[in-house]
Parts: structure tokens; C-alpha cells; sequence
């Protein structure tokens, strides 16, 4: 079992740039901060990531491999062992990294 992710929670995208929830529950809550399930969308901004001169930053996580067993509002809850990808311009840009979150609820 993982933790279950709150707006609270710290994602960064590979080079750094921080993942910033769009949308959260607005029934559940955790450590008193909504949760966020796999219909969230998570933008990512700082991301500094250049190709040569060219900016090409990462500016999403499309979640793969969500809760199996806890859903939220009908949508499959994110932990923090989701497996996930971070997309830019340059396509893929490898996982997205959960650096804090809750650590009171846990699920699968």
C-alpha cells in the first residue's frame, strides 16, 4: 500500500519542473487538502528543459497506472507509486516524481 496524493502533494517532472494539480475532490479531503484522482489534470511549470537553444519544457503528467482499488468521486484516486509520464513539446519526457505527499491514508 501507497499513499493517496492531495493538492498538497510535491510532483516534478524529471528536470525539475513542479506539478501543480488543475482540479481536485471537492468531497474528499486529506490532512484537511483535497485529493486528487487521474481526472486531475497536472500541469507542470519551471520546467527548464532545452535542446540546444530551443526551450522544449514539460507541461503535463498523463498518469498510467493509477489506484486499482480506491476511487474518488468515480475516478481512480493517484498514490504516490502512480506510474506516469511527463509530456512537453519534445514528446515524452520519462516519470514524474513524487517528492511529498500524505503519509496518514494509504490504498492500492
Amino acid at each position: 500500500m501507497t499513499n493517496l496524493l492531495h493538492m498538497g502533494a510535491t510532483i516534478l517532472c524529471p528536470h525539475g519542473g513542479q506539478g501543480q494539480p488543475g482540479g481536485s475532490s471537492a468531497r474528499v479531503k486529506l490532512g484537511g487538502q483535497p485529493a486528487i484522482t487521474v481526472s486531475h489534470q497536472i500541469t507542470i511549470a519551471g520546467c527548464p528543459f532545452t535542446s540546444g537553444s530551443n526551450p522544449m519544457p514539460c507541461t503535463q503528467v498523463q498518469w498510467t497506472t493509477p489506484a486499482t482499488r480506491v476511487k474518488i468521486e468515480g475516478s481512480p484516486a493517484l498514490l504516490s507509486s502512480s506510474g506516469g509520464i511527463c509530456i512537453g513539446a519534445a514528446g515524452p519526457a520519462g516519470p514524474p516524481q513524487v517528492v511529498a505527499q500524505q503519509v496518514r491514508v494509504t490504498g492500492q
